[in-house]
């Protein structure tokens, strides 16, 4: 299934969900050419924003990706508060909701570094092109070093303009 990236991100923004856009759409929204299959978004983890979480998905059947099929899983306040990171099948496409990530910590760390910009539509925070770079950098999968070289590009070419 083709991930909807707009409604992912117009679900969590109507549903008042306090998120960061970070990941291959974050390198879209900065002007990346290269594709990518899920949204990924840093979440608060405060209370309220728990249930919003929760709430805001609920309709979209999420479960855990590449789970199997039939294992039990309740996604509800609970399953989000117990849990940190998930990545998400929902009737919507790939979701990845992250409470920490390597090279940018929580959504309280990471907000210092975000823009808002108009992503798909929706207006919500993105992190930084420079700060996508490290988190990219700190993931060190191979895949993320082929997209920092072309943000690095891109990045210098947004510094020789006046």
């Amino acid at each position: 299934m083709k991930t909807d990236f707009g409604k992912v991100l117009k679900v969590l923004k109507d549903g008042q969900v306090q998120f960061i856009v970070i990941g291959g759409v974050a390198g879209l929204a900065h002007g990346l050419a290269r594709a990518t299959f899920d949204v990924d978004v840093v979440y608060a983890r405060n209370r309220v924003n728990l249930r919003r979480v929760a709430e805001a998905l609920k309709t979209y059947d999420p479960y855990l990706r590449g789970a199997p099929p039939g294992l039990p899983f309740s996604w509800d306040e609970q399953t989000v508060r117990a849990g940190l990171n998930f990545t998400l099948l929902t009737s919507l496409g790939d979701v990845d909701l992250l409470g920490e990530v390597t090279g940018a910590g929580t959504y309280e760390q990471l907000a210092p570094d975000t823009v808002e910009m108009e992503i798909f539509g929706v207006s919500c925070l993105c992190v930084t092109l420079e700060r996508l770079i490290q988190i990219k950098r700190a993931a060190g999968r191979p895949k993320d070093f082929e997209m920092i070289a072309q943000m690095q590009a891109l990045l210098e070419e947004r510094r020789k303009r006046p």
